[in-house]
């Protein structure tokens, strides 16, 4: 009885010591970045895209890499108004899979993978990834440099069907 009691209390003092170590701290930086583009994605579910711009850095010189290469914050502005013009194909906005690298006190890189969902009127889901390139401005982190990869669109057609078993040979 005396060593059961010893062994239940040798296996709980484990699981005491890490329940009570603190979780990792987030960097105040990837922090900020995080709350930018999460305040982006709530602009965006909104069907506000002159709210959801505000997360890119106004200026000639910021870079958007999709199906064709953009510079400057009016051409980006621009594209995202013609290539989403109602809330239907607007969708709703996720992000995932989200990694903040410092490269310096002044910029950063995030990768991640975004999710459209939308109707089939609205043009139907979309996926993709990206790579952002940050930069700390006097109003807060901003995006410079957009490379975005949309996926292919999936098909039913695409859906795995396991092949038929092999017939047995006699």
């Amino acid at each position: 009885m005396k060593s059961t009691a010893l062994l239940c209390l040798a296996l709980l003092v484990p699981v005491a010591a890490r329940a009570q170590t603190p979780a990792p701290r987030l960097d105040p930086s990837a922090a900020a970045i995080f709350a930018m583009l999460n305040k982006s994605a709530d602009d965006w579910n909104r069907g506000d895209l002159d709210a959801f711009a505000g997360s890119y850095k106004n200026s000639p010189d910021i870079l958007f890499m999709g199906a064709t290469i953009r510079h400057g914050y009016a051409a980006m502005l621009a594209r995202y108004k013609a290539a989403y013009p109602t809330p239907a194909a607007m969708g709703q906005l996720t992000f995932t899979q989200l990694e903040v690298q410092p490269l310096d006190l002044r910029f950063a890189t995030v990768t991640g993978r975004y999710h459209l969902e939308r109707t089939a009127a609205g043009g139907g889901n979309a996926d993709g990834y990206y790579l952002l390139v940050v930069e700390k401005t006097p109003t807060g982190w901003k995006i410079v440099r957009d490379d975005s990869t949309p996926l292919p669109p999936r098909s039913t057609t695409e859906i795995m069907v396991p092949p038929p078993p092999a017939a047995a040979s006699h």
